[in-house]
């Protein structure tokens, strides 16, 4: 049983990792033809009624930073047990609630 406890573990992080790595490519993706579009790249690949004028796209610059800080915070999730500090803090509300689960049982002693 330990096994497949491990092996589920292990499959589920499989999936976190592959679910952050196709986070990333879409983000590459999306904002780099944004940013060509932006910068008028893609002006010429444009059909002639699609505006063309900058301002349309001024939108652009506070998407990517957007979407950058959400991709920060998905990577804080999926790596956080390579930073210490999140692993101490697991630790300290994991003890917080083992003595309050504790205490609460000595009051009913």
């Amino acid at each position: 049983m330990d096994k497949n406890n491990a092996r589920g573990a292990a499959e589920k992080r499989v999936e976190e990792l592959k679910g952050y790595y196709r986070h990333i490519l879409i983000f590459v993706i999306v904002n780099g033809l944004l940013y060509l579009l932006q910068t008028g790249v893609l002006n010429s690949l444009l059909p002639e009624a699609f505006p063309k004028e900058s301002y349309y796209y001024e939108w652009i610059t506070t998407n990517i930073l957007i979407w950058a800080l959400i991709l920060v915070v998905h990577t804080l999730i999926i790596f956080r047990h390579k930073f210490a500090f999140f692993k101490k803090w697991e630790e300290r509300q994991i003890q917080k609630y083992m003595d309050e689960d504790r205490s609460k049982m000595d009051k009913y002693k």
